[in-house]
């Protein structure tokens, strides 16, 4: 998913509670009338679930990362094409840009998770009494273990939710606190090989501002919400100390492949070892692997120091 879109607000925690179950014969949840139900506040409002769904489809790469972190892999009945992780997530031709209301339901789901509502398919999926939980991508640190704790909450993993936030935290915090502030060092996120980065406005730049880092693509940052493309003039001036190639996977960038780019071997980065390569899938979602991907920005502040 690129890029990290800054959509969604604080999910607040449900209660638990008993209401109608969401089941239809027209190919809804397949719950049974009366049974027990979890209700999630979600961006799509509160959400009435199965309180031990069986049936899962996950529209999202990160919250199919979520789902398996947690322990409700195996309620997960089908994911999109673009879960990737972890390998046992199983994988269709389904869509979460361009999502198929019929598609989704010929798998029976008794809970849909997404994070964008692509051309109203939560409503069409509510209309078939499909309980729908929208979680957009998070724009920030608590935004992202809320939803994490929304998604143990629905799938009847609460307690194994907070033990995953509780153990992110504690990595992240740890992973800054040995690292230096690098208020002197420069950074260049690269989004594409088109020179597409990102500002500290953005989940991504937040996540670099808690090691003081500052953001070369600020200044170029005007009418583009957030993902600005920088021009090669410009980046060449500003010379970041550390450049984080986050599109390794989608356009085949890294170390070597920067030296053959016209002026970019003059780069302070690129002569003396700051050239980043990360994981474009860990760099662009804010799910479990979020302590990975703050892990990879610590030890490059600590080796340029």
């Amino acid at each position: 998913m690129r890029p990290v879109r800054t959509l969604g607000a604080v999910m607040a925690i449900g209660i638990v509670t008993f209401a109608t179950a969401c089941g239809g014969d027209d190919g809804g949840s397949g719950a049974e009338p009366d049974a027990k139900t979890v209700t999630v506040q979600a961006a799509n409002g509160a959400v009435s679930v199965p309180a031990a769904p069986k049936r899962i489809v996950s529209l999202s790469p990160t919250h199919t990362e979520t789902l398996f972190a947690i322990g409700a892999g195996p309620q997960v009945v089908a994911v999109d094409a673009y879960s990737n992780h972890p390998a046992a997530a199983p994988r269709t031709k389904l869509s979460g840009f361009k999502p198929n209301a019929e598609a989704i339901i010929a798998y029976k789901p008794d809970l849909v998770v997404l994070s964008d509502d692509m051309d109203g398919i939560v409503k069409a999926l509510e209309k078939v009494k499909v309980p729908v939980l929208l979680e957009p991508a998070a724009k920030n640190l608590d935004e992202a273990y809320d939803e994490i704790g929304d998604l143990g909450q629905a799938t009847g993993h609460q307690a194994e939710a907070k033990k995953v936030t509780d153990g992110m935290r504690a990595d992240i915090q740890k992973t800054v606190a040995a690292s230096s502030k690098a208020k002197s060092l420069t950074y260049y996120h690269e989004l594409d090989n088109q020179l597409h980065s990102v500002s500290s406005k953005t989940f991504v730049g937040q996540v670099y501002g808690m090691f003081g880092l500052q953001n070369i693509a600020d200044k170029a940052d005007k009418a583009s919400g957030g993902y600005p493309q920088l021009s090669r003039e410009y980046l060449l001036k500003q010379d970041p100390d550390l450049i984080f190639l986050a599109d390794t996977k989608c356009c085949g960038q890294n170390a070597a492949a920067l030296t053959k780019r016209p002026g970019w071997s003059d780069l302070d980065a690129v002569g003396h070892g700051g050239v980043v390569e990360l994981d474009d899938d860990i760099a662009s979602r804010w799910g479990p692997r979020l302590a990975e991907f703050v892990k990879a920005i610590g030890d490059a502040v600590q080796k340029v120091q």
